[in-house]
């Protein structure tokens, strides 16, 4: 699945479910570093996908009021 095909939902549903088995401890040392590095990269995922969102919905608005 490429960062494209990813959805904000499945992203966070991901992050979640990492977030878990690292506060649960079900993650030992060498799976720690690499979840973490994937849940960074959701992260900034999510934050891309709402700014992208976030001025496509004001570009909306913003024609909105011109007509």
């Amino acid at each position: 699945m490429t960062q494209k095909d990813i959805s904000y939902n499945t992203a966070i549903s991901e992050i979640e479910e990492i977030i878990e088995k690292i506060e649960s401890r079900e993650l030992d040392v060498d799976e720690l570093t690499e979840k973490v590095k994937r849940v960074s990269f959701l992260i900034k995922l999510c934050k891309k996908k709402l700014r992208k969102t976030e001025e496509e919905v004001k570009n909306i608005l913003e024609d909105i009021e011109d007509d």
